[in-house]
């Protein structure tokens, strides 16, 4: 082997060394192996939450199940609050089209198991070591229209009073909680890529869930709002990310936070999203992206939405 090919070697050891470290210090007392089992660098698709294009999903008949502002593929799921669960099968621009499967019997359990329990016996997180909820936002520049007068707030976006709601509400119960508020921008694809050393740094302290809070992108406010108690919210949708090792015990984790959510205050959780992506949900098997309502809500509505679904928190981790 010339001299020529030697550096060329050792300049390619020396760059693969490099990003080992780098990977490895990103993840704090991660171990290196899962350090390398970081998500790709460059997801496919544009930035989710965007305003300014979004996707529309219709069973086989033309009728429309749900929008959302991502871009989807096939094989991406869709699971309603009732337990209906349908599969993307063709994408067509901005409409896909989704197979209905059946109803999911997880689902359908844990609606009847919540809806049959009265009274939960469960034990006190507040009384709990290291059991914070941890909570950050990827997209920190997310914001609602009627509140803040823009979609898009860099590094200081309306959604961190919605966190902010969802902090105050566990806390109110005694709930501990780690809220990192570092800025994650631009909104781009790599968003994920910053986030996940925030999300790394949260998992030291060993925390009994994580919550990564997002609004949507799509124009209709209607779609998200609805009444509860006679006060006006803005639902939630939970995305699990579908290229992540845990994804089944964070679809579980999913499913129950749904289901009691729901028969605390009824439709509080409009349905479940599982995506291409990982989301940094393969760092703990109860990770959630939540997205609270939509940038044409008011950020009121979000606030009360997301408050009102941290009541069901301690019902599933206690």
């Amino acid at each position: 082997m010339n001299g020529s090919k030697h550096r060329i070697l050792f300049c390619t050891l020396g760059v693969f060394a490099l990003l080992l470290l780098a990977a490895f210090y990103s993840t704090g007392s991660l171990n290196l192996r899962h350090a390398l089992a970081m998500p790709k660098l460059f997801d496919r698709g544009t930035a989710d939450h965007l305003g300014d294009r979004f996707t529309t999903i219709v069973n086989d008949q033309g009728e429309m199940l749900s929008m959302m502002a991502r871009t989807v593929f096939i094989g991406d799921q869709l699971y309603t609050a009732e337990g209906r669960s349908y599969r993307i099968s063709r994408v067509e621009g901005e409409q896909a089209e989704a197979q209905f499967l059946g109803m999911d019997p997880q689902i359908v359990a844990y609606n009847e198991l919540y809806a049959n329990q009265v009274a939960l016996v469960t034990t006190n997180l507040a009384e709990q070591k290291n059991s914070a909820i941890a909570i950050y936002h990827s997209h920190t520049d997310e914001s609602y229209v009627p509140s803040d007068g823009t979609e898009s707030i860099p590094f200081k976006g309306g959604i961190y009073q919605v966190g902010k709601a969802l902090v105050d509400k566990l806390q109110g119960k005694g709930v501990a909680v780690n809220y990192d508020e570092t800025p994650h921008d631009p909104h781009d694809n790599n968003a994920y890529v910053r986030s996940r050393r925030t999300a790394a740094n949260l998992m030291k302290s060993n925390p009994a869930a994580i919550f990564d809070v997002h609004r949507d992108g799509v124009p209709d406010p209607s779609y998200y709002r609805t009444t509860v108690d006679g006060k006006q919210i803005a639902k939630l949708r939970l995305v699990v990310g579908r290229e992540n090792p845990r994804m089944d015990a964070n679809m579980d984790f999913a499913k129950r936070m749904m289901a009691a959510a729901n028969n605390m205050h009824n439709q509080v959780v409009k349905e479940i999203f599982v995506g291409k992506g990982d989301y940094n949900q393969d760092l703990t098997p109860t990770a959630l992206l939540i997205e609270a309502g939509t940038h044409t809500n008011t950020k009121e509505e979000a606030a009360m939405g997301i408050a009102l679904f941290s009541e069901a928190v301690p019902s599933v981790l206690g």
